[in-house]
């Protein structure tokens, strides 16, 4: 695996959901350990990790114990940032890059931080005729999402999929259908990890299939 030079230490939002490269992310932060972090972010334009629990909520409980989570993540970019009120932060993210952990720690106030190294992105590689109808079907979702969007008269509404759009890309196309998918966590986290976009669109293309969304 390419990888580039390992990060200084950055925070991270362990969350019960997988961000991919590219992909969006609206969050409510409400939690001071979070708050915080959220606001010297967007400050410094820094980004945070966002990685898969595999142990624990999202919000932390009394008497619950230490979170775990997958030791591979993304790095979210702040894009938006509200606050409608004292304690509360609505944000979106883009999903940038692929890192590994190699060391985590539980600060005092309960916010995670980790050494981590960015992982090299997708190469890029052209959908191959046998897989073209996963692309298209994906094509087709979008058309339908912006029509509504138009019907809706909300030009300005955020779609989960935003420009520019890459149907030709092998790794764009899966990492789209693995957000929209309805499939577990676990199985996300499986197809994010994955080194081969190809492998990734093939196996998001035998999804679809079982389910009769692309065939």
């Amino acid at each position: 695996m390419t990888t580039q030079t390992p990060l200084r230490p950055i925070p991270l939002f362990p969350l019960g959901t997988v961000l991919f490269p590219g992909g969006f992310l609206p969050l409510r932060i409400f939690e001071v350990r979070y708050l915080d972090m959220i606001r010297k972010c967007h400050k410094s334009g820094e980004p945070f990790g966002v990685v898969c629990l595999t142990q624990g909520s999202e919000v932390r409980k009394a008497g619950a114990g230490v979170e775990a989570f997958a030791t591979i993540g993304t790095l979210a970019v702040i894009r938006e940032l509200e606050s409608p009120q004292a304690g509360l932060m609505q944000i979106e993210c883009s999903g940038t890059q692929r890192f590994r952990i190699h060391a985590s720690e539980l600060q005092k106030h309960g916010l995670w931080t980790a050494k981590v190294e960015v992982i090299a992105n997708d190469v890029r590689m052209d959908v191959p005729a046998d897989l073209r109808h996963v692309s298209d079907a994906l094509r087709r979702v979008v058309d339908t999402l912006e029509e509504r969007r138009q019907q809706q008269g909300m030009p300005g509404l955020r779609l989960p999929i935003s420009e520019p759009y890459q149907f030709d890309d092998c790794g764009w196309v899966a990492n789209r259908w693995c957000e929209l998918l309805p499939a577990q966590p676990e199985l996300k986290q499986r197809l994010m990890e994955l080194d081969s976009p190809l492998m990734r669109l093939e196996l998001v293309g035998d999804l679809l299939a079982r389910t009769g969304i692309a065939k």
